[in-house]
């Protein structure tokens, strides 16, 4: 059976940092391209950035030279460092993995940023 276990979130002051965790059990990350998404109240969901089974990365432009994925496959899990928080990253945060027609989704983790 595969889950997707996210950890890392919780209340932060604009400007801040935190840094959330992606740990897979009954799948092997490393296989797999593993991306952040996030959707605020009344927004759809979107994505953030992702870590490809090759190691390649990318990230939406809103949080590019503030949000750094990786992936340690020993650990097998993927992690999102987010630095600079603003007001407007405050959202669930979903990891997911994916290949082909496989498709896993994580429960979430809250991320709110507020003074």
């Amino acid at each position: 059976q595969v889950q997707l276990v996210e950890s890392g979130g919780g209340l932060v002051q604009p400007g801040g940092s935190l840094r959330l965790s992606c740990a897979g059990s009954g799948i092997r990350l490393s296989m797999y391209a593993t991306n952040w998404y996030r959707q605020a109240p009344d927004k759809q969901r979107e994505f953030v950035a992702g870590i490809g089974s090759g190691g390649d990365t990318a990230a939406a432009a809103s949080v590019k030279g503030r949000f750094t994925i990786s992936r340690d496959n020993i650990k097998n899990t993927v992690d999102l460092q987010m630095n600079g928080l603003k007001r407007e990253d405050t959202a669930a945060y979903y990891c997911n993995a994916s290949r082909l027609l496989e498709d896993y989704w994580g429960q979430g983790t809250q991320v709110t940023v507020s003074s």
